[in-house]
């Protein structure tokens, strides 16, 4: 995937249906990327990097496209793919996934069961033991990967305002979180809304 000619929002959307692996030294996980925000850098008041903070803390999100960027969000992780040239901040957010391999070993890092095991971007982290100090590393090159060969495609993408964000101006509403509609690993989502998994995804590729 192109993580540098790309528009932040394109790619926010083109993740939905990607396979995230996480190989732990004693276990690969996988998963299914049903959620995410895009965060556009300086100009945006609820990125990190609004009107150029760079600090220690979120250098990698000053780094090249494909670079990870993590940070620590009440005691959870969450996980961040840059998405532009080295210099130009802008990030996509990881928000939940739906899982596929390892799901027993999910089971019992979260304590959870049921779509609660990766439904939120502090979850699925948590589920993959995927630790701190993958903040820095590069997609691909170290323990976390995508695969965009075996993946799926959404049925239908939503666009809404992404969570968390008060307070924000024009920011807070902006639509800038992207879900695969009806899927029932997406984080807030109402029971009423949920579908089956499997009619979330289109079955080929338009």
């Amino acid at each position: 995937m192109d993580f540098i000619t790309h528009s932040t929002i394109d790619i926010a959307k083109s993740l939905l249906g990607v396979k995230l692996i996480y190989e732990s030294p004693t276990q690969t996980f996988s998963g299914y990327i049903v959620e995410t925000e895009a965060y556009l850098g300086t100009i945006d008041q609820a990125a990190h990097s609004y009107q150029g903070k760079h600090t220690p803390r979120v250098h990698s999100l000053y780094r090249e496209g494909g670079t990870i960027y993590g940070h620590m969000m009440h005691r959870y992780l969450l996980i961040n793919f840059v998405t532009q040239p080295e210099g130009i901040p802008e990030g996509v957010l990881i928000r939940a996934i739906e899982p596929e391999e390892g799901l027993e070993a999910m089971i019992r890092n979260r304590g959870k069961r049921g779509y609660e095991v990766t439904n939120g971007p502090g979850k699925f982290t948590t589920a993959m033991s995927i630790p701190r100090t993958i903040d820095g590393t590069r997609l691909n090159e170290g323990r976390l990967k995508i695969d965009t060969k075996n993946r799926k495609y959404p049925r239908e993408i939503e666009e809404s305002p992404r969570i968390g964000i008060p307070n924000k101006g024009k920011w807070t509403d902006a639509p800038l979180r992207f879900t695969v509609k009806g899927n029932p690993f997406v984080s807030h989502m109402r029971v009423r809304d949920h579908q089956h998994p499997d009619e979330t995804w289109r079955t080929t590729r338009l």
